[in-house]
C-alpha cells in the first residue's frame, strides 16, 4: 500500500494557506524591494522542493518499506511524513500568494528530481534529515537579507515549524530531539550547494557553491576522517586545502587539514566545508570569508547520544 499525500486534512491546509494573506490586508497593499522579492522567491522554490520531496516520498513507499527500514511502527513515521508534506504545501501556496499580491510572479519553471536519494526507506530518511536542517539554515541565513520587518516577521514563523520538522527527523534517524541549543545559518549560495543538484530548469538570482559529498561509507562519528568529492578540486592540489566543521553556538569553525579532518566530539548536526586556507570561518554569516569556499557546505550527522524517544521509534 502507498500512502496519498492529499487528504481532508490536506485540502483543509491548503484552503487555509490560500487564505492567509486575506487576512493580513497591510501586506496586500504594500510594495517589495527586487532584493525582498528575490529572497522570497527562493524561499518559495525551497518550499516547492520539500513539497515535491515528500510527495514523491509518500507516493513510492508502502508500511511494509518502513518496517524493513527498522520503524517499530511504520505508522508513527508515515504519519509525520504526511504531516511534514501538508505544512510544506501550506508554504509553497502562502509564499506563491505573497508574491503575488506584492505585484511579482513566484517561480513555477522548477524541476526536481530526487532519484538518487529515494533509492530505499533509509536513504530517504537521512536526506530527509538534510532538507530540514537545510531548510532551517536557509530561512536563518536568508533574514539578514529582508528589509521589510513585516515579511521578516512571516517568515519567522515558517522558520519555527521548520525548526519542528528538523526535530522530527532527528528522532526519526535515532538522533538527539534537539542536539543544539543554536543552529546553523547558510547564505543562499551554500543553501544551494546542497539544493542544486536536485534543482533544475529555473534561475534562482543566486551563484551555487560547488557541491561537497562526503564519500565515507560507515557512520560518521567522533574520530572519523572525513573523506570528500567534488568537482571543484579538479583545479587544485587538495594538499593546500583545509576542512572546517561548523556547529550551532560555536563562534568559527574548527579547521583540519583537508587530508586529516577527523570529527571532534560533538552531538548533532555539523556543516563541513573546504576552503583555500585556513581562517576560520565565522559562523555570523555577515562576517563570513565566503570568498575562501572551495566547496560546500555538506551535512555530518553525529549521533553521540541516545535517546528513549529515537529508541521506541526506529532500531538502532
Amino acid at each position: 500500500m502507498r500512502f496519498s499525500s492529499f487528504s481532508v486534512a490536506t485540502a483543509s491546509a491548503l484552503a487555509l494557506g490560500a487564505s492567509l494573506l486575506a487576512t493580513a490586508a497591510p501586506i496586500q497593499k504594500r510594495t517589495a524591494s527586487a532584493t525582498d522579492i528575490q529572497v522570497l522567491q527562493f524561499a518559495n522554490v525551497l518550499e516547492q522542493f520539500e513539497t515535491q520531496f515528500y510527495t514523491q516520498v509518500l507516493a513510492k513507499f508502502s508500511e511494509q518499506d518502513f518496517i524493513s527500514a527498522g520503524y517499530l511502527n511504520a505508522e508513527i513515521a508515515i504519519q509525520q511524513f504526511q504531516s511534514i508534506q501538508i505544512d510544506e504545501t501550506v508554504h509553497t501556496n502562502t509564499l506563491s500568494q505573497t508574491i503575488v499580491d506584492l505585484g511579482a510572479q513566484p517561480l513555477n519553471t522548477c524541476q526536481f528530481n530526487f532519484e538518487s536519494i529515494l533509492t530505499e526507506v533509509s536513504v530517504m530518511a537521512t536526506n530527509a534529515r538534510v532538507i530540514e536542517n537545510l531548510g532551517v539554515a536557509a530561512y536563518l541565513g536568508a533574514a539578514r537579507l529582508l528589509s521589510d520587518p513585516v515579511l521578516l516577521t512571516s517568515a519567522t514563523t515558517i522558520l519555527t515549524v521548520e525548526a519542528r520538522h528538523q526535530t522530527v527527523l532527528n528522532i526519526l534517524n535515532v538522533g538527539s530531539a534537539i542536539p543544539s541549543g543554536f543552529d546553523i545559518p547558510f547564505t543562499p549560495s551554500e543553501v544551494l550547494s546542497i539544493a542544486s543538484q536536485f534543482i533544475s530548469g529555473c534561475d534562482l538570482g543566486y551563484l551555487a557553491n560547488p557541491t561537497l559529498s562526503l564519500t565515507n561509507s560507515g557512520v560518521i562519528a567522533p574520530g572519523t576522517s572525513l573523506t570528500f568529492s567534488s568537482s571543484s578540486f579538479s583545479s587544485v592540489s587538495v594538499d593546500t586545502l583545509f576542512c572546517q566543521i561548523l556547529v550551532g553556538g560555536a563562534p568559527f569553525a574548527t579547521v583540519l587539514p583537508y587530508n586529516a579532518c577527523v570529527i571532534p566530539q560533538i552531538n548533532g548536526p555539523a556543516a563541513v566545508f573546504i576552503t583555500s586556507d585556513q581562517q576560520p570561518l565565522a559562523n555570523n554569516i555577515r562576517d563570513q570569508a565566503t570568498d575562501k569556499i572551495i566547496a560546500g557546505p555538506s551535512f555530518a550527522f553525529i549521533d553521540t547520544k541516545t535517546e528513549v524517544i529515537s529508541q521506541i521509534t526506529r532500531a538502532h
